[in-house]
């Protein structure tokens, strides 16, 4: 199950992060890529986790959901 939770950065930005995704290199590489995209920002991956600028999480409860991922938060 992906979690969704927005974090602020000191510098005062905002970042929503995708949290408990499988720990899979390419897996994660190709859905940052089709999630920067479709948002139209930046991001990073981590481990199990995605980064991205600003408040997505209302994208990015669709965008999850359409791949198949149950999502909360």
């Amino acid at each position: 199950m992906a979690t969704l939770r927005l974090e602020s950065r000191a510098s005062g930005k905002h970042v929503t992060v995708v949290d408990g995704l499988p720990k899979n290199a390419a897996y994660l590489a190709d859905l940052l890529g089709a999630l920067k995209k479709a948002c139209g920002t930046g991001g990073r991956a981590g481990d199990v986790w995605l980064e991205l600028q600003g408040d997505q999480r209302h994208r990015l409860r669709d965008l999850l959901a359409r791949r198949g991922l149950a999502v909360k938060g």
